[in-house]
């Protein structure tokens, strides 16, 4: 399909595809440029097509007309041939201004023009009036165009005055007052559609900012979701993997069986880290959105117990249960609930050790998801808890990472000291449309504050966490 036929399919103007106007448009474009880069040459060219279709012929040799002036009587003074070109000079020189000061050159044009017709002279250069008055409408002040409307309006009336011996004066104003209502109608036109086109641009450009400002903001958005996913991947793995090792070695002398049982766990967990791992980057590199056959979907709430086997394989007794209908949960939101359950259990196994007890509780109820992962901390540790996050006891990523998923649903995530010397991680999930924490998913005024622990725990089958 040509360009003319997709703008008329369009609906707009079937002309403006023509291959005419398209090539009219790019001289006009060339000729904007050239005019921005040097000015002069336009103004002194208009200077020059004035004087050449008005002025010239006026110094050519005069003839006097007979009887077409006798018949018309109206006779002019014809002034010697230096005050002629002294005349059509403050006629034509001021034009060479006319963009950059059209008051002061419509004023200086308008003073010869009044001149000239006070010593009853008439010259073709007087088209420099209205040259002058379209340049003050297109380029000067409302102001001053006001006011110059005023002085072109008694101008005209001493030329009707002029030509009253051979036209009435109502006709002589009638051509006078319209040939200046068209230059003013000309300048104001060509004003409106620059400031348009002005606008357009301004716009065109501001949408251009703001998409690359709205790209670089989903790549770091997408930057920081990477980033999260590689921390629970890798740091869980890693944890399970070095308190793996750890355990293999002090059990290699004792029992063998169980060294091997702990490499054969290693190695499991190493190729789990790396399909998950495998399974990210070709989603990244997948610039088609399909997903290959070797891509494994993300975990859900049903790998829950996949992962809590791994964790009971490091060492830590791990007790999951679920209440509700969490397998019909969205995907989106099974995910967040698994990597807050990894999360929360990498952390136990760093802090507490491979001698822990641990209980994970899910439950979907009222519109809401519950998250609970609570542990016994360290065999003989400091009642209340330990802190636990990064260097002078600042939050660590692994919780900074949970609160922004939770976030995502319009959720709260609390962690704090536990009964005991253990640790709590309590995260509440909104699964309603526009839930009580509102649409913007930013969470109540509790939702990032300190841990309070739930009155009502949920009960322990094997006999509750010290």
């Amino acid at each position: 399909m040509s360009e003319h036929d997709t703008a008329a399919g369009a609906g707009g103007d079937p002309l403006s595809g023509h291959p005419v106007f398209a090539r009219l448009a790019r001289l006009g474009q060339r000729a904007r440029q050239a005019d921005r880069d040097h000015p002069w040459v336009l103004d002194t060219a208009v200077v020059a097509a004035v004087f050449l279709l008005f002025c010239l012929p006026d110094l050519l040799p005069f003839h006097d007309g007979g009887e077409r002036a006798r018949e018309h009587r109206i006779v002019f003074a014809r002034p010697p041939l230096a005050a002629m070109l002294a005349l059509q000079a403050g006629l034509l020189l001021p034009l060479l201004w006319r963009r950059r000061r059209p008051a002061a050159a419509f004023a200086a044009v308008a003073a010869v023009f009044v001149l000239q017709w006070s010593l009853g002279v008439a010259l073709r250069a007087d088209v420099a009036l209205l040259v002058a008055l379209y340049s003050l409408a297109l380029h000067g002040s409302l102001r001053h165009l006001a006011w110059a409307c005023t002085a072109m309006a008694g101008a005209s009336a001493l030329v009707a005055v002029e030509l009253s011996g051979g036209l009435p004066v109502g006709d002589a104003l009638f051509f006078l007052f319209s040939a200046a209502t068209a230059a003013v109608a000309v300048g104001i036109a060509v004003r409106i559609r620059r400031a348009q086109l002005a606008g357009l641009r301004e716009r065109a450009a501001r949408l251009e900012v703001e998409r690359d400002q709205r790209s670089r903001l989903a790549t770091a958005t997408e930057r920081t979701r990477v980033a999260r996913e590689m921390h629970d991947i890798i740091g869980h793995n890693l944890s399970v993997i070095i308190t793996l090792a750890d355990g293999g070695a002090y059990a290699t002398e004792a029992s063998p069986e169980r060294g091997r049982e702990a490499l054969l766990l290693i190695g499991e967990t190493s190729r789990q880290a790396l399909g998950e791992l495998r399974r990210m980057l070709g989603v990244l590199r997948d610039q088609g959105g399909e997903q290959g056959p070797e891509f494994t979907p993300q975990p859900g709430i049903a790998d829950l117990d996949g992962l809590c086997a791994r964790i009971r394989a490091a060492g830590p007794q791990v007790v999951y249960t679920a209440r509700g209908e969490v397998g019909r949960l969205d995907r989106g939101v099974q995910l967040m609930a698994y990597r807050i359950v990894q999360e929360a259990l990498t952390n136990t196994l760093k802090h507490a050790g491979p001698d822990t007890r641990a209980h994970v509780t899910l439950a979907a109820e009222g519109g809401r998801l519950r998250v609970r992962v609570r542990d016994g901390g360290p065999p003989g540790g400091p009642p209340g808890g330990a802190v636990r996050g990064g260097p002078a006891g600042e939050e660590g990523h692994g919780l900074t990472g949970m609160r922004e998923r939770a976030a995502l649903y319009g959720g709260t995530v609390t962690a704090g000291p536990g009964p005991g010397a253990g640790w709590t991680v309590e995260a509440v999930l909104d699964l309603t449309p526009d839930g009580p924490d509102g649409p913007d998913g930013l969470g109540g005024p509790g939702g990032l504050g300190a841990f309070t622990p739930d009155p009502d725990p949920d009960p322990d089958p094997t006999g509750g966490l010290t």
